[in-house]
């Protein structure tokens, strides 16, 4: 019979950590939380030091007898949730729950990766529930609760009900809706500058206009730039000075939260919630570290099986000879080591057949970037010449990678900046003239908008949120119609923008990036053991009551106007507006209640339908889970739960036939 019991979050880790552990050991999961504050009221005593009131989660109550039965049975029990302060939080919600409180048999066990070595060193090295942690997330937790549960009822109450507002959550709706103020506001300013081609042979290199006399000039109007093109066309032009030298181009650093998912959207087109669902699986199935860290160090061991594995496979010369860790900015918490694969030998290849599609192409990243991380720079030989005609200055500039480094397993990933252009029969001294002279007219151009991988840099830098919210916080954004996604770019709705005016007027400081910067910084402090989480709470409570009293009295109603469409509502004539429910986007004829017409609006996504060449269109279920299908389903039985490319479809319809012509690659 089992002695231990082992007991971690989901039926995934559990199936890959029976695989290491014998018959004495139990392993059972919990399903994530057992018990949470209720979703009916507040669920926080603020009279009485802001006690949580936490019940069991509905549904877990057999699973929590099973589990009490479990623990009643074994000599040690080990609860092993994830190693961060949501895990400690579970494992100690489940400590209570399973009635182990002052249980000598109860243990904490933590592993950065689910390796048999990583598991095993665990269980050698059990440890009390750590209390600080377990109060910070309490104290984020209890905050993020009293803030959203205040505040969203004077959304209800001024602009619509369902609407929401959060911590976290309105700081990054304020920097979506600041940068589309920014964009809006933005002038055009003309530029220009002065181009110049010179001939050598069937190749021109091309310089570019610096300054007069060596010292650096920008060029505002076409008038400047025109008669600088007077002055140096058809004469000679002195090659003053030509300067080589070498550049080196460091390995970036092994990817932490926020830079996975950053990459993951710039290159794999990933959002941020889709590649934490993806890196979850990978962790859990045991192919990568701890996904959530904002930490770039790793272990000794990683980096001794790194050295071992770029030697033996590119060379001595390409492993990197600098320290395994390194500083990616402020707030750095650096309890884990960053995201990498539990064993580099494991290359992507090897895994492809194991891997679904998306997984593969994340961990290939997260392999690749890891091993890039310990490998040398490359090395690149630069010139730079600087030409002098008439009291003007131009320069050109050229390079050549003469060492690969680290681009020789990253270089697809990374932005290639060579400038090829061959500087070699420009000798100092020498004159020479220009074949082409040219005055370019530009404009300077408005911010871009916010991608999700662009709000994730922003909101790591400015320290808002930390790793586990930044994909939450996003999400939540597109799910309450604060925001919308075109594209890559992120929009303000016109709902976002009315929540936004209500937040900046009636609460500045919970929208304030460097309040909401300096409350991560206390929680932070009570995971350290410096502060008490309801010192922190308290300090802030009373100004939120405040303000929301004034919010109540003071500001008036606010109307957000339905967006029209031209669907014409076929049972009174009015054209249709689009509302937002539980599953999403619908149609509804704006003459409610009078008239209680609805439909489902049908977004087309570029793909023709393999059977029949009409549109695909994203459908939901009853229980909202998104699918696929053709726009004349049920009349055309075509459905897919994955998203169906051009190139998947045409394969589709070859198999179908018929149709198949209908379908274009």
């Amino acid at each position: 019979m089992a002695k231990n019991l082992v007991i971690v979050e989901s039926p995934a880790k559990m199936k890959t950590i029976k695989k290491f552990l014998g018959s004495s050991y139990t392993v059972s999961a919990s399903m994530g939380h057992v018990r949470d504050l209720p979703k009916s009221s507040m669920g926080i005593d603020i009279e009485h030091g802001f006690e949580p009131k936490y019940i069991t989660i509905r549904g877990k109550g057999d699973l929590i007898a099973e589990l009490k039965k479990e623990a009643a049975k074994a000599d040690r029990v080990y609860l092993a949730t994830d190693p961060d302060r949501e895990g400690e939080a579970i494992s100690w919600h489940l400590k209570t729950a399973l009635g182990l409180e002052g249980s000598r048999k109860a243990y904490r066990i933590t592993f950065n990766e689910i390796t048999k070595d990583a598991v095993t060193k665990a269980l050698k090295n059990p440890r009390d529930i750590d209390m600080n942690l377990v109060d910070a997330q309490q104290g984020r937790r209890v905050m993020d609760r009293i803030v959203g549960y205040s505040i969203s009822p004077i959304l209800w109450e001024k602009i619509k009900r369902g609407l929401s507002a959060g911590r976290v959550q309105s700081v990054a709706l304020r920097m979506v809706c600041d940068r589309e103020a920014e964009i809006n506001a933005f002038i055009p300013k003309e530029y220009h500058t002065v181009e110049a081609d010179i001939k050598n042979g069937q190749k021109s290199v091309r310089a570019l206009y610096y300054g007069e006399n060596g010292k650096k000039n920008s060029l505002e109007d076409e008038a400047s730039a025109a008669a600088i093109v007077e002055d140096v066309r058809g004469k000679d032009v002195l090659v003053a000075e030509v300067t080589d030298s070498e550049r080196v181009k460091n390995a970036p650093w092994p990817f932490t939260t926020s830079t996975m998912q950053q990459d993951a959207s710039r290159l794999l087109n990933l959002s941020t919630q889709q590649t934490m669902r993806i890196a979850q699986k990978l962790y859990e199935d045991g192919y990568i570290t701890y996904l959530r860290t904002d930490s770039i160090r790793i272990s000794d061991e990683a980096v001794a099986s790194a050295k071992q594995y770029i030697e033996a496979n590119y060379g001595t010369a390409y492993v990197s000879a600098r320290p395994a860790h390194g500083k990616a900015g402020g707030n750095i918490q650096d309890a884990h080591e960053a995201i990498r694969p539990t064993h580099i030998e494991n290359t992507p290849a090897m895994l492809k057949d194991k891997l679904s599609r998306d997984e593969f192409r994340l961990y290939q990243l997260i392999w690749k970037r890891f091993t890039a991380s310990r490998m040398s720079p490359a090395v690149y030989a630069q010139t730079r010449v600087r030409l002098e005609c008439d009291g003007h200055t131009f320069t050109a500039s050229g390079s050549k990678r003469i060492f690969d480094g680290f681009l020789s397993v990253y270089k697809n990933e990374t932005e290639e900046d060579e400038n090829k252009q061959d500087l070699s029969f420009l000798k100092q001294g020498n004159t020479v003239r220009f074949n082409k002279v040219e005055d370019i007219k530009h404009f300077t151009e408005p911010p871009a908008h916010y991608t999700e991988a662009t709000l994730v840099r922003a909101l790591e830098e400015d320290g808002i949120g930390r790793p586990s919210t930044y994909a939450p916080t996003i999400t939540t954004l597109l799910a309450r119609n604060y925001i919308t996604k075109e594209k890559k770019n992120l929009y303000v709705t016109e709902l976002g923008t009315a929540v936004n005016e209500l937040m900046v007027t009636a609460f500045p400081e919970i929208v304030d990036t460097g309040f909401t910067a300096a409350m991560e910084e206390e929680l932070d402090k009570v995971a350290e053991g410096q502060l008490n989480w309801k010192t922190v709470i308290g300090d802030f409570y009373p100004k939120l009551e405040n303000s929301i009293e004034s919010a109540r009295t003071n500001l008036g109603r606010i109307k957000v106007a339905d967006q029209v469409t031209d669907v014409i509502c076929d049972k009174c004539g009015r054209n249709m507006v689009i509302k937002y429910g539980p599953h999403g986007k619908f149609l509804a004829c704006p003459g409610f209640p009078e008239c209680r017409n609805t439909k489902p609006l049908l977004e087309k996504i570029g793909v023709k339908c393999p059977k029949c060449g009409s549109d695909i269109v994203k459908r939901r279920t009853k229980k909202g889970r998104l699918f696929y299908s053709c726009e004349r389903y049920p009349d055309c039985d075509y459905v897919n739960w994955r998203k169906p490319t051009v190139k998947s479809a045409a394969k589709e319809a070859e198999a179908f036939g018929g149709e198949a012509g209908k379908v274009k690659t």
